[in-house]
């Protein structure tokens, strides 16, 4: 292969002259060009690979969360989230978020290009209803929020208030937009039986204990997503090859570290403390340091890329305390939250979003959106100013997220209670979905459903399948039958509450 100067050399003959050098300076340049625009791909295939690595953390903490009853049934739905948000992203979601993007077009409500999308993205976490969330829901939150024509984007042509929000990586259009959807989902459904009410429905005094069925795979979980969350935040910077990309994407990882890290040890500090006011005894709550510390990595996430590093750390230490204060705020209004999903993305993402509006820098702003005209609401009053146009935009992102999630999710959920579809038999529930549903338990062990449960339910399947004109089903011995149809025409529940 002949080098530049070469062949240069053959098109403006051997002769130093000016444009020779321009022929090397351009084939140079463009060589520069195609480098650095082939490592910013590579950077988004594996920041886009460690996203990806984080619905394994999903799988892990939901699977460990539950009894273990239910533990094929929550992989196995984790496994058709990724397959259906996968779909729904591709063939609609990526048009209705950023289709026939116009700077020049003004504000849009929602994408309107052709349907077609090539790339899986952080949408599909927001919830496990896929493909409605990844699909429409979320899309149209991340078109209000990171849209040249989104009425929210900072980067608009006309943006809010002459602001516009920041949210460098998704606590709100991602992760608030999950947790609204999971709190209204909570609410229809209703508790686990046997939860805040006995079988009577009269309201117990304590709340039954229902807790994890494995610390190890929610510790496994918790690991998975917080190495994952160094692909869903630096890489949102969607470049490396600059030196001022570079400077966004560690920055962002630096912050993700502090957040994490201080809501960790927030999250399990306070929470000892209380205990030892309560009871006298010094515990070490595993639960509140795993979710305080997933709760200062959503916290983190809008202003990853605008705040300081002292500033994520203070963000992590009140996301500890956010946490703390919301999971026993759902205990109280007996929202069953299995997987405490509400207090982590819900009022994580929202505090997230506000403290954005208070710590964004100057001069971290201007190097990652390229301007200081309205930043955080501290740093105003620092110059004098008082400034609220930041923290204001930031507000009404939280409110456009709660009112557009709850509107479309409301009625859904409804719809899916009014036809039956919304959670399985009572017997059924008691047995678990594993027994009931999945041909037989996750583990091959004792505990996994009450035997005479079972018994009701193989009894009620012969039954069933008796007066179907199907003949009889033979006896099972094993205390632990795998099912052979359904028993009703009930729809599996596909809601952390099913746990």
């Amino acid at each position: 292969m002949s080098s530049v100067f070469e062949v240069c050399k053959q098109q403006h003959g051997s002769d130093l002259s000016v444009e020779l050098l321009q022929c090397v300076s351009d084939a140079a340049e463009g060589g520069r060009d195609e480098i650095s625009s082939g490592l910013n791909s590579f950077f988004l295939i594996y920041a886009g690979a460690l996203v990806f690595f984080m619905q394994l953390g999903f799988a892990m903490l939901c699977a460990g969360s539950i009894r273990e009853k239910n533990v094929k049934n929550v992989l196995l739905w984790n496994l058709l989230d990724s397959a259906g948000g996968a779909f729904g992203f591709w063939s609609i979601g990526f048009a209705f978020a950023y289709g026939g993007q116009d700077i020049d077009k003004g504000t849009t409500f929602i994408g309107d290009s052709v349907l077609v999308s090539i790339l899986y993205s952080s949408g599909a976490q927001c919830s496990q209803l896929a493909p409605l969330m990844p699909g429409f829901v979320y899309p149209v939150c991340a078109h209000a929020f990171w849209s040249s024509n989104g009425f929210l984007s900072a980067a608009a042509a006309e943006p809010l208030w002459g602001s516009g929000v920041i949210d460098f990586a998704g606590s709100g259009p991602v992760h608030m937009c999950g947790g609204v959807a999971a709190l209204v989902m909570a609410i229809i459904l209703g508790p686990r039986r046997g939860r805040f009410y006995d079988d009577d429905g009269v309201e117990l005094e304590e709340p039954k204990q229902m807790g994890p069925h494995s610390v190890t795979l929610q510790f496994l979980g918790t690991f998975a997503l917080w190495f994952g969350w160094y692909g869903f935040n630096p890489g949102s910077s969607l470049a490396i090859a600059s030196t001022a990309a570079g400077d966004v994407s560690s920055l962002a990882a630096v912050n993700t570290t502090l957040g994490a890290a201080a809501a960790a040890l927030s999250g399990m500090f306070t929470s000892t403390i209380v205990d030892e006011r309560k009871t006298g005894v010094h515990t070490w709550d595993t639960t509140a340091a795993m979710n305080g510390c997933l709760t200062g990595l959503v916290a983190v996430t809008a202003g990853c890329a605008t705040i300081e590093p002292w500033a994520a750390f203070v963000i992590g230490i009140f996301a500890g305390w956010i946490y703390l204060a919301a999971s026993a705020l759902m205990l109280r209004l007996r929202i069953d939250d299995a997987v405490d999903a509400i207090p982590v993305h819900l009022f994580g993402g929202m505090w997230g979003v506000i403290a954005t509006g208070l710590f964004t820098s100057p001069g971290r702003l201007e190097t990652a959106f390229n301007t200081t005209e309205n930043v955080g609401w501290f740093y105003e009053w620092a110059r004098g100013s008082g400034n609220f146009t930041l923290l204001g935009c930031q507000l009404v992102s939280v409110l456009f997220v709660i009112g557009w999630t709850a509107c479309i999710f409301t009625p859904f959920c409804m719809v899916l209670k009014l036809m039956n579809w919304l959670r399985i038999d009572p017997l059924e529930e008691e047995v678990g979905m594993d027994i009931s549903r999945h041909k037989g338990p996750a583990y091959d062990m004792d505990g996994s459903a009450k035997s005479d449960a079972v018994d009701k339910l193989n009894s009620s399947r012969r039954n069933l399948m008796s007066g179907s004109g199907r003949g009889n089903i033979a006896h099972e011995e094993s205390p632990k039958p795998e099912p052979e149809m359904q028993v009703k025409n009930n729809a599996e529940a596909e809601s952390v509450n099913d746990a």
